[in-house]
């Protein structure tokens, strides 16, 4: 049976494992060890409320995760609060995907996003996410554009 619950710094080595996991599938290339900016990230902003993820556990394995940082910016008609949700780390082992754990751990933190004030949610999406994220009603903005310094 698979049960759900928040992160806490108890579980925070096995996120990032799940969280390499992710990105390598994603197609990552890796130059650097990524594992000591991820333990800084997620131990900072557990703490201080603008990190948060829920889990799914199959008995006290983790088989899927999500992640939603909370960011600020000058308020603007899209988002009068000005309190924007990052979502990121939505991933369920191979295994376990195509049983609605995704869409359970999206509505979980979604809300969180709500509860927190957020007038918007964002993310960039895996080509395997696109389908989920749609049915939930995200639509695509063609105007994000990034610039890597």
């Amino acid at each position: 049976m698979i049960v759900f619950e928040k992160l806490t710094e108890e579980r925070i080595d096995t996120f990032i494992r799940m969280r390499i996991r992710q990105l390598r599938e994603e197609g990552a290339t890796e130059e650097i060890d990524l594992v000591p900016a991820l333990q800084d990230y997620y131990s900072r902003h557990l703490a201080d409320g603008t990190f948060v993820s829920w889990l799914a556990l199959d008995g006290d394995r983790i088989v899927g995760t999500s992640g939603m940082s909370f960011v600020e910016k000058p308020p603007y008609f899209g988002c009068p609060s000005g309190k924007i949700g990052l979502l990121s780390s939505m991933f369920t082992d191979s295994e376990y995907r195509r049983r609605g754990i995704a869409k359970e751990l999206l509505s979980r933190v979604v809300e969180e996003a709500r509860t927190y004030g957020c007038g918007t949610v964002q993310i960039t999406a895996s080509d395997m996410g696109v389908l989920l994220y749609t049915d939930f009603g995200f639509k695509k903005n063609g105007n994000f554009m990034q610039l890597s310094l």
